[in-house]
């Protein structure tokens, strides 16, 4: 869908369309203005302020050291930039597992700074819960399944999810009670390719898969990972759009050169005096 097109924001309705008529969802991450404003104009459906920013923007080693605050800056950043997108807004690591009160106000800060609904992660009895309250206090959530970074260390690492036949069932389940409960989408994240056709084909909500092959209702990637910038580690199912690391890097090296050269700045780069004031500048110079 090109910019001239979409001009409506995107909403709850539009991503239920999306999936009624087979039509593929789009969303990427994003954690800036500059970003969010590109990825807007260029069409895409979904921008998820992900705390995956902890890594590719704040340099941690994991999602787990993100904050609320460090989430409310993001994303108000992001809502600024995005006009028609639909933006979802990660919760991070501990701001919904402690109680469904502290949740519910967190949630509520997220969507205070802008977001169009939050994302959490998990399946459990206590998750639904939360995702339940939530729902019917106006926030719209976006469930997660599969593999869940959150849960890393007792996942035992980065491991695919939904390897048999029991555990694709285990995770539908779990995705239905969640829709049950209200939750508007799903993220499936690194579940084989069958796995995720079969649980995207027995929910009404629609799916959003990122390492999860190619019948989910749409895909998700972090915005780093396509453009090159991140390399810390590239996933399997992250393909590069573009190369934003060699380019930056030569972006800077010709800066260096030209700043030590005195190329920069060129004559066209600076201001001056007029004739008369700098006329009397060097005379006072001269004194």
């Amino acid at each position: 869908m090109s910019a001239e097109v979409k001009t409506k924001k995107i909403t709850i309705n539009t991503l239920l369309k999306r999936k009624k008529d087979g039509q593929k969802i789009t969303m990427l991450t994003a954690y800036d203005f500059s970003t969010a404003k590109y990825f807007d104009e260029a069409g895409i459906d979904t921008i998820l302020v992900g705390d995956s920013l902890g890594m590719v923007v704040l340099g941690y080693d994991s999602t787990h050291h993100v904050t609320m605050e460090e989430m409310k800056i993001f994303t108000s950043a992001v809502c600024r930039g995005a006009k028609s997108s639909f933006v979802v807004a990660d919760m991070p690591f501990l701001s919904y597992q402690v109680s469904v009160e502290e949740a519910l106000k967190n949630a509520g800060e997220l969507i205070k700074a802008g977001a169009s609904a939050v994302k959490l992660e998990g399946g459990d009895d206590f998750i639904v819960n939360v995702v339940s309250r939530m729902h019917d206090t106006g926030i719209p959530v976006v469930a997660h399944l599969g593999f869940t970074p959150q849960y890393l260390h007792v996942l035992g690492g980065y491991r695919i999810q939904g390897k048999s036949m029991e555990a694709a069932e285990f995770i539908l389940e779990q995705a239905k009670k969640l829709e049950k409960a209200g939750a508007c989408a799903l993220v499936l994240e690194m579940v084989p390719e069958e796995a995720a056709k079969y649980i995207t084909e027995n929910l009404t909500i629609p799916t959003i898969g990122i390492g999860a092959g190619r019948y989910t209702d749409g895909q998700v990637l972090v915005c780093d990972d396509i453009l090159g910038k991140y390399s810390e580690m590239t996933p399997k199912f992250a393909r590069k759009y573009s190369d934003l690391k060699t380019e930056i890097t030569n972006a800077a090296k010709s800066y260096i050169s030209d700043v030590t050269s005195g190329a920069f700045p060129a004559e066209n780069e600076i201001f001056h005096l007029s004739e008369e004031e700098a006329s009397k500048l060097e005379s006072c110079c001269c004194k």
